[in-house]
């Protein structure tokens, strides 16, 4: 049987998306560019340009390129196409930004957030901010210090936890703020998906390592979230303690008095000046933490490790656990994350990433 041809519409859809994309990487360009860059005919290319101008997706800049012969006209994606909002929920305060589809942060704002801050002040700092830029977006991307549950995108409250927020639901509050969608998931798993780019392996398990304690398993270049939305929450992992018995990992900062008062978060200056002035406390803290990535390697089989947050990149703490793992049955390299704010960071990219999918829908 022979296959179908591709109707014209789809045909013209294709190239309109080809010519959206490469305006989107390359920000302005000539048709003979576009056609050189896409492998599509100039004419056919030039059939695309004229429909998206007419649309409003395309604008001709009023650039001309210069030399000899004929002079093009350089085209570029249409202002006003819109913006996503991108946030982050920490004990640090909630930053938002508002980023367009070249990828280009136009607006941002911070509203302070107190560590103990409970659902309320964490809403009415996340609406301030999404309040302070231009909008409403068309879609959004939020990134919590806390677990999130997968089916609802609130948050979600568990034992010891050093910040709480209750039962915030990010999408309620940002609805008066964004016209579509809103994307949340957890700080952690952000930042696993900016250090997969980083390192270049597709099986790794991310561990953050500073005030809060938290994992991801990468598999396959994803991050797995779980039934819940809720993996890779391994405070409660039951591993080696300072005098040798087992309990949680989080049980362990406390029996150093390693935790900041009237909290369960880990005291970071405290801890980065034991492991400094104090060798046998690295070793305690590599062989607690060690106990836990021993389980995650058994369990989801990584080809590296890497550490991040505050005191899981320090040098020390890096070159203790990979001392520890690579004594045990199984050992996996030890590396330490290299990605600022991998959290912000990676959710701007998704948020990005969306924003031209509407955009490119838009022409379809």
């Amino acid at each position: 049987m022979t296959p179908a041809k591709p109707s014209l519409e789809m045909l013209r859809a294709l190239t309109d998306e080809n010519v959206l994309r490469a305006l989107m990487a390359d920000r302005r360009l000539t048709r003979a560019e576009i056609a050189a860059r896409t492998g599509i005919s100039k004419p056919t290319i030039s059939d695309a340009v004229q429909r998206l101008a007419a649309s409003g997706l395309v604008v001709d800049t009023g650039e001309r390129t210069t030399g000899r012969g004929r002079s093009g006209s350089y085209y570029a994606l249409a202002p006003g196409l819109g913006t996503a909002l991108v946030a982050s929920i920490s004990p640090h305060g909630v930053t938002a930004e508002t980023v367009d589809a070249l990828g280009d942060t136009v607006g941002r704002a911070h509203a302070a957030l107190s560590r103990n801050a409970g659902e309320h002040q964490a809403a009415r700092a996340l609406a301030e901010a999404a309040a302070r830029l231009d909008g409403p977006s068309r879609l959004a991307v939020v990134s919590a210090a806390d677990p999130v549950d997968r089916a609802t995108g609130r948050l979600v409250r568990l034992p010891d936890a050093p910040f709480l927020v209750g039962a915030l639901d990010p999408a309620a509050v940002l609805a008066p703020h964004v016209a579509g969608t809103v994307l949340v998931d957890n700080d952690v798993n952000w930042a696993a998906r900016a250090e997969h780019r980083a390192v270049g392996v597709d099986d790794f398990v991310y561990v953050h390592l500073g005030e809060g304690l938290g994992c991801a398993v990468v598999t396959d270049g994803a991050v797995r979230r779980g039934h819940r939305g809720v993996a890779g929450e391994i405070a409660h992992v039951h591993t080696t303690g300072p005098d040798g018995s087992a309990m949680p990992l989080t049980e362990v900062f406390a029996a150093l008095g390693l935790r900041r008062p009237d909290s369960t978060a880990v005291d970071v200056p405290a801890l980065e000046a034991a492991i400094t002035s104090d060798a046998g406390s690295a070793r305690t803290l590599a062989r607690a933490v060690g106990g836990v990535l021993g389980a995650a390697v058994a369990l989801a089989d990584p080809a590296l490790i890497v550490l991040g947050g505050e005191w899981g990149r320090l040098p020390a703490m890096r070159a203790a656990v990979d001392h520890q793992l690579a004594a045990g049955p199984r050992p996996v390299p030890v590396v330490a994350a290299t990605v600022d704010s991998p959290e912000l960071t990676a959710a701007r990219e998704r948020a990005v990433a969306e924003l031209r999918e509407l955009v490119v829908g838009t022409a379809r």
